[in-house]
């Protein structure tokens, strides 16, 4: 009975869009991280600009409307004064009738008529007739935003300072009671109140040095910040070195479980705090370059050998950047034996010794 050989294991073939596939991720992987950076500053900004300039703006719009217009009714005026457009207070100053019977000053009346063109849509009341005029002379772009964002900026330097001292901190805390007393209320404000103290506060921890043990079970290894070497009485009952170290929580890794654990049981990553805190944060997905796994270093290493040839970068000296090095073939310093003449190997014979010499050999 004649042995028969399994067929060979014939690699997968590649689809005819996978060439298409791949330049269109390393196209979103390119063109992502810059996009999704313009979108969320362009949504802070539009959230800053809606929530917090425009009711500031129309604050402002309000008090010096209400409290610097000078908008009078006909009888203020001497009878003998009025027109049907016009009137003249005792000082002779001139003022405009607008659509709902109030008097404007003929400043305002026309330099508001003016701005708004041939079009000539003028306001039908005196208070819009003086919000136009804000507007166009107090309230312009160029001069609302910087200074409304350098009051916002001075707000929050001075609500920081305020919070920082004794009576602020007392206030605040009792506001944060009230509210982590309400029953929907309390679950978003927590919530949201992690997230903002992981990205606007400045970590009170001290962390030393990255770890590895063995949590919550022997065999499951988690990365651990060390913060302290923990409690004598914890120490005397553990009859050796201990240390305390933060379990990180994915992804937002200044919140967690603080145990205690024996120094002999860690071992010390090759990390530093931020590369431990992307590691944390991304779920395991980044991980630095010299701390890849020898099957990560083989499927790259597969990959890269699968591009094709057009895709490989020549280096300087002509060869592809992307193909192991070649190792010289070692050649036998000893002619084979002849029983293998040369020319079955593929080899070119060597040449023959002149007569001569064969003569004084012999």
């Amino acid at each position: 009975m004649v042995a028969t050989t399994p067929p060979a294991h014939e690699p997968p073939k590649k689809a005819p869009l996978d060439p298409f596939r791949r330049a269109v991720l390393s196209g979103l992987g390119l063109l992502l991280p810059p996009l999704l950076t313009i979108v969320i500053f362009l949504w802070v900004g539009n959230t800053v600009a809606r929530y917090l300039l425009t009711p500031l703006e129309d604050a402002t719009r309000y008090m010096l409307v209400e409290y610097g217009s000078d908008i009078r009714t006909e009888g203020s005026f001497p009878p003998g004064d009025i027109n049907d457009q016009t009137a003249r207070d005792d000082d002779g100053k001139l003022f405009r009738r607008t659509p709902d019977g109030l008097f404007i000053p003929d400043s305002i009346y026309e330099s508001v008529a003016a701005r708004r063109g041939s079009a000539r849509v003028l306001p039908t009341t005196a208070e819009g007739f003086y919000g136009a005029y804000v507007n166009k002379t107090w309230l312009q772009p160029w001069l609302v935003v910087p200074v409304f964002l350098s009051v916002f900026l001075l707000l929050l330097y001075v609500l920081g300072k305020f919070l920082a001292a004794g009576i602020g901190r007392f206030f605040w805390n009792r506001f944060e009671l009230v509210i982590t007393r309400l029953p929907l209320v309390s679950n978003v404000y927590s919530s949201v109140k992690q997230v903002t103290d992981f990205i606007f506060t400045d970590p009170d921890l001290g962390f030393t040095r990255v770890v590895a043990v063995e949590y919550p079970r022997k065999g499951v290894w988690t990365v651990a910040f060390v913060t302290g070497d923990s409690l004598l009485d914890i120490e005397s009952a553990a009859n050796e070195s201990v240390m305390t170290v933060l379990i990180p929580t994915s992804p937002m890794p200044f919140t967690g479980f603080t145990i205690t654990v024996k120094k002999s049981e860690t071992v010390d990553l090759n990390l530093t705090m931020d590369q431990a805190f992307q590691f944390v944060v991304s779920c395991g997905v980044v991980v630095p370059p010299h701390q890849f796994t020898m099957l990560v270093r083989e499927r790259m290493e597969e990959a890269a050998e699968s591009l094709p040839a057009a895709d490989a970068k020549p280096s300087k000296n002509g060869k592809s950047a992307l193909a192991p090095p070649s190792t010289p073939t070692a050649q036998p310093d000893t002619p084979p034996p002849a029983t293998r003449p040369l020319a079955q190997e593929g080899v070119a014979p060597l040449p023959q010794p002149d007569s001569d010499a064969s003569d004084d050999a012999e």
